[in-house]
C-alpha cells in the first residue's frame, strides 16, 4: 500500500525560534510563564510524578500535553529556568526508546498519547537541532508500521489520528522515507472519516449521548484534517469541503467568540452553553494548520478571532487559574447547576483542576503557537499572518513589527536584509481599507488572494494601518454581538472573586456579579471607539477589563424582561421590554470574565 505526496501548501512554518514576541505579546508568554506554566511541575501530581519523565504517576495524555506547550514556550521566551525544566522531559523520552522502536511509558501502550509526544519532539528539535529526534522518530514510525494490522487505532487515536500523519509529513521532509507513506496510508483508513460525517452532519442540536464524533475537542481537532489531506491529494475540493464543514458547525453550534460550543459535547448555539478551553488551543492548531496550506485571510481572521476573545476569556489574568468551560453570556461563574451536556457543576468556576485535567495540562500551547504561527514563509520570501509585535528571522532577513495590534489596527516595519526579497502582508477581510507607506511615501497596493505583496529591501521601514467599522454579527432572536477588528466586544460585570477551596498559588475560585447586565442595543447605535494607549496595566496584562487598551462607548436599555434560567443568564428575548437609556462602556470579551457579549436588541421587529 503507497501513497503520494503534492507539494500544494501555500505557506510553510518557520521553525520554533525564528520568532521573537515582543510588547505586549512578550507579557502575556511572560504572564503564562510566572503562572500555571511555569509552576505547575510543583504542584500538581500529574506531571510533577508523570511517568513521561520517569516517574511512577500519570501515564497518558497529561504529560505530553503539557511539554507541548512548555517547550515551545521555554524557547519563545530563551528562558534558561524554563529550558530547564523541559530537559528532563525530553531526555527521559529519547531515552525510552526500546531496540524495536516504541517509545514513553511501558505501562500505557495507547498510539494516541504518543501523537501528542511526536509533535513535542518537533518543536524541540527545530529549536535546537538535536540530532537524535529524526532517527527515534523514524524507528518508531517503522515500529507502528509494523504493528498497524494487529493494533489498528482504536477510540481517542482512532479520533485523533490526523495528528500522527502531520508528523509523519514533517518527518518524510527530512528523510524521504517512503515507508512513512505506506503508514499514512493505512493512518487514513484507520482514522475516523471527519469529511463524510460533515457532508451528512448529525449533531444538529444539543447532543445527549457520547460519541468520538460530537466531542467538541476532537470535532476542533478534526479541522486540520482537510489542510493535510489536500497536502497528501492534491485535491482543490478540500478547501471548499473544510468550508462547509466550517459552515455546518457554526450553524448549529457556532458561538460569538470564534468557536462552537461544547461542554463536553456539542450543545447548541444558546449563548450559555460552554466552550471547553481544550477545544480552544486545539481549534487554534488547527486553524494555523490551515492558514499555512491554504493561505486565505479568513482563515487567519478565524484564527485571530479565537486567539484575542476565546483563549484569554477563559484563563484568569494571572495565570494561575483556568476555566474548563466558558460561557459567551457569562454573568456568574461558580459551582451553581449548569445545562452542560456532560460537565460538572466545577466547569465554570476559575481553579487549578475544575471538572478534569486535561484542559490543565493542554492549555499551555495557546499562546506559544499562535506566536510560531504569525509568521509563515514561501519560496518568495516572508509572509506576515498577523502584524502583533514580534521579531522575525529567517537567514540573513529580519524584520522587527512594533505595533499594539489588535488594540490598535497597525503597524510598523523595519526591514534589515542582505538582499531584497518579497514580503506578503495578510489584510484582513474585515478591514475596509488599508494604507501602507515605505519609507514614508504612500505604496498603492491591491491586495492579491487577500495579501499585499512587495519587495522589501535593507533599511526599509513600513507602516501599516488598517481601517475598520464597528460591525454587528447576527444571532438567534435578533440578538447581536459586536466587533471591531478581531476584537468581539462585551459589556464587562463588576466580579467578586470568592475564594471556595484549594491553596496557594492556585485556588480555586467562583465568580458572582456586582453590577447590572441586563440591558439591549440597538444596531443603530453610535459607537464612539477610545483607545487608551496610556492604560495602567498590571502587571502587563492586557486582557483586563479594569485597564483595557481599547473600549467602545455607546448607548444601552436596560431590559425589563430579561434574567436569570438555569443559574445563567436566559436567552435574549426576541420580545424587549426595554427601559431607559444609559450609557455603556463594552471592552474586549477576553479581559471580562463575567460579562454580556450577545445582547438582545431593541430594534423594531420587521
Amino acid at each position: 500500500m503507497t501513497t503520494t505526496l503534492h507539494d500544494t501548501a501555500r505557506f510553510t512554518h518557520l521553525p520554533l525560534g525564528a520568532i521573537h514576541p515582543a510588547g505586549w505579546l512578550r507579557d502575556q508568554l511572560r504572564i503564562q510563564a510566572n503562572g500555571l506554566t511555569g509552576g505547575l511541575e510543583d504542584h500538581w501530581d500529574d506531571v510533577k510524578n508523570s511517568a513521561w519523565k520517569g516517574g511512577d504517576g500519570e501515564d497518558w495524555e497529561r504529560g505530553p500535553y503539557y511539554l507541548d506547550g512548555l517547550v515551545p514556550l521555554a524557547y519563545l521566551l530563551n528562558d534558561e529556568k524554563l529550558i530547564a525544566k523541559v530537559q528532563p522531559w525530553i531526555e527521559w523520552i529519547l531515552n525510552s526508546q526500546s531496540e524495536d522502536g516504541f517509545f514513553g511509558p511501558a505501562t500505557n501502550d495507547d498510539w494516541w498519547p504518543r501523537m501528542v509526544a511526536l509533535k513535542v519532539l518537533i518543536q524541540y528539535q527545530e529549536a535546537t537541532g538535536d540530532a537524535r529526534v529524526v532517527p527515534l522518530m523514524t524507528k518508531y514510525a517503522h515500529y507502528h508500521l509494523a504493528h498497524t494490522e494487529e493494533w489498528p487505532l482504536t477510540n481517542w487515536g482512532e479520533a485523533r489520528g490526523w495528528d500522527e500523519i502531520m508528523s509523519l509529513l514533517w518527518l518524510y521532509g527530512k528523510t524521504e522515507d517512503d515507508q512513512l507513506l505506506d503508514l499514512i496510508a493505512i493512518l487514513r483508513k484507520q482514522t475516523a472519516d471527519w469529511a463524510d460525517l460533515y457532508k451528512n452532519f448529525p449533531f444538529r442540536r444539543y447532543t445527549r449521548f457520547f460519541s468520538h464524533q460530537n466531542h467538541v475537542v476532537n470535532v476542533a481537532m478534526s479541522l486540520k484534517s482537510y489542510a493535510l489531506a489536500y497536502e497528501l491529494d492534491g485535491d482543490a475540493q478540500a478547501k471548499a469541503d473544510f468550508e462547509n464543514a466550517w459552515a455546518t458547525l457554526q450553524t448549529y453550534h457556532g458561538q460569538l467568540h470564534g468557536l462552537f460550543s461544547g461542554d463536553e459535547w456539542l450543545s447548541g448555539t444558546d449563548p450559555t452553553q460552554g466552550t471547553e478551553l481544550c477545544s480552544i488551543v486545539e481549534a487554534m492548531f488547527s486553524f494555523e494548520t490551515l492558514t499555512a496550506v491554504f493561505g486565505d485571510s479568513s482563515l487567519g481572521d478565524r484564527l485571530e478571532r479565537l486567539a484575542f476573545n476565546a483563549l484569554p476569556a477563559t484563563i484568569s489574568r494571572d495565570w494561575t487559574a483556568h476555566q474548563y468551560d466558558q460561557q459567551v453570556n457569562q454573568v456568574r461563574a461558580d459551582v451553581a447547576h449548569r445545562n452542560w451536556t456532560q460537565n460538572d457543576d466545577h466547569a465554570n468556576t476559575f481553579g487549578l483542576e475544575p471538572h478534569f485535567g486535561c484542559c490543565l495540562a493542554n492549555m499551555h500551547q495557546g499562546w506559544p503557537k499562535f506566536v510560531a504561527s504569525t509568521w509563515l514563509k514561501d519560496n518568495d520570501g516572508l509572509v506576515c499572518v498577523s502584524p502583533v509585535p514580534a521579531t522575525v528571522q529567517d537567514g540573513a532577513r529580519k524584520i522587527d513589527v512594533t505595533s499594539n495590534y489588535p488594540f490598535t489596527l497597525g503597524a510598523s516595519f523595519a526591514v534589515t536584509t542582505e538582499a531584497p526579497f518579497i514580503f506578503k502582508l495578510r489584510v484582513p477581510t474585515w478591514a475596509t481599507g488599508t494604507t501602507l507607506t515605505v519609507n514614508g511615501e504612500a505604496r498603492p497596493l491591491t491586495p492579491q488572494d487577500g495579501y499585499l505583496v512587495l519587495t522589501v529591501q535593507d533599511g526599509d521601514q513600513l507602516t501599516l494601518a488598517f481601517g475598520a467599522d464597528v460591525r454587528f454579527a447576527p444571532r438567534a432572536n435578533r440578538a447581536t454581538g459586536v466587533l471591531y477588528g478581531p476584537l468581539l466586544f462585551a459589556l464587562p460585570i463588576k466580579e467578586h472573586w470568592q475564594r471556595l477551596f484549594g491553596n496557594q498559588p492556585y485556588p480555586d475560585f467562583g465568580l458572582t456579579p456586582e453590577s447590572e447586565w441586563r440591558y439591549g442595543l440597538s444596531t443603530h447605535a453610535k459607537f464612539e471607539v477610545v483607545e487608551n494607549s496610556a492604560a495602567s496595566l498590571v502587571n502587563g496584562q492586557v486582557f483586563d477589563s479594569l485597564h483595557s487598551p481599547i473600549s467602545l462607548r455607546t448607548t444601552g436599555w436596560r431590559l425589563n424582561n430579561w434574567d436569570m434560567r438555569g443559574n445563567s443568564a436566559d436567552e435574549p428575548p426576541y420580545n424587549v421590554d426595554a427601559g431607559e437609556a444609559t450609557a455603556l462602556e463594552l471592552v474586549p470579551y477576553g479581559g471580562a470574565k463575567l460579562r454580556i457579549a450577545e445582547f438582545p436588541t431593541i430594534d423594531p421587529r420587521p
